[in-house]
């Protein structure tokens, strides 16, 4: 019996390295080692095992547990950009935003996701792969003419203009005034995995499985090298924003990853604000992934942030923010 407690004992610890080690993502850059920021695909797997020995070890009553615990500790943000449980704020907000990847309208059709965007309420609506459609009826402004992304927007757009990308990625800024003061949106779509949908399912042959994991390791890597250009265009042109900003649109990046830490540079997540439960985004491969985020300035106060999981309109849902713009 002490010999399998030994086991676990080494096991769990071997979960929590890896768990810390996504702390380093915000060090360590792909094209250095691409490697670290797998670890971060795999934070929700590892949390949940990290808490089950947790309580394992509380029931045998066994002091490892204080120990195992305290490393935890150093968990707690992390595990909050993934499930958090804040109060919404009771101040009155007057910004609502969507941000959406409608995968074209091939999933649920063109005509269902525009009727409820148009049926949504949101002051400024943020696409990422469009289609050839991208105009919501109702909103008399937008932005369209960039590939994968575009935006809608009740109020008048005072500016716009493309960020510089590199790869499969698009990205740009739109300028509109919310409660007398400018606001700079910036909507961006990382460069994506592309996955081949058949050669991710797993299979009942070993020898398959093998191959798919290669393949799923041959797009990762490539894709997490190319981000890193892409992120750094977009954080310079966050701090160059003579305005506040609201960034978002589909990272293809999750929580506690390369691309998440440096984005969230000089600004916050609005999830991690006032988020209530799970953050989960894209559900295609039926586990939890959040690869939408909303991030803004320290200046702008979210007051509200929520996934609507009933909407299936796409292999994403649609993420809803809203804000108080003083």
């Amino acid at each position: 019996m002490k010999l399998f407690r030994l086991l676990l004992t080494f096991f769990h610890f071997g979960i929590l390295v890896p768990l810390l080690g996504t702390i380093l993502n915000a060090y360590v850059p792909p094209k250095v080692f691409p490697w670290l920021n797998m670890l971060s695909l795999l934070f929700p797997v590892l949390m949940i095992f990290n808490v089950v020995f947790c309580f394992f070890w509380i029931i045998l009553w066994k002091k490892r547990a204080i120990f195992f615990l305290g490393f935890s500790l150093f968990l707690i943000v992390p595990t909050s950009r993934w499930i958090n449980y804040r109060e919404e704020k009771s101040i009155k907000p007057n910004l609502k935003m969507i941000t959406f990847n409608i995968k074209g309208g091939r999933i649920a059709g063109t005509e269902k996701v525009f009727n409820y965007l148009e049926n949504s309420g949101a002051d400024v609506i943020l696409l990422q792969e469009y289609g050839s459609q991208y105009q919501v009826s109702g909103y008399d402004y937008g932005v369209g003419n960039y590939e994968i992304v575009a935006l809608n927007s009740k109020t008048k757009i005072l500016e716009q203009g493309k960020i510089a990308t590199n790869g499969n990625g698009n990205s740009f800024y739109a300028d509109i005034e919310i409660n007398g003061k400018r606001i700079r949106f910036i909507n961006l779509y990382l460069s994506p995995f592309s996955f081949e949908k058949q050669k991710v399912k797993p299979s009942e042959d070993l020898e398959q499985n093998e191959n798919k994991l290669r393949y799923v390791l041959g797009k990762l890597v490539p894709t997490f090298k190319n981000h890193q250009p892409e992120v750094q265009e977009l954080q310079n042109a966050v701090s160059a924003s003579p305005y506040p900003v609201i960034l978002a649109g589909d990272f293809n990046a999750v929580p506690n990853s390369y691309e998440y830490y440096h984005l969230l540079k000089n600004l916050k997540d609005a999830f991690v604000e006032v988020g209530r439960g799970s953050a989960t985004s894209f559900h295609d491969y039926k586990v939890p992934t959040r690869i939408d985020h909303v991030l803004c300035s320290e200046s702008i106060q979210p007051v509200c942030y929520r996934v609507d999981r009933i909407a299936k309109l796409s292999d994403h849902f649609p993420v809803i923010a809203e804000f108080y713009i003083d």
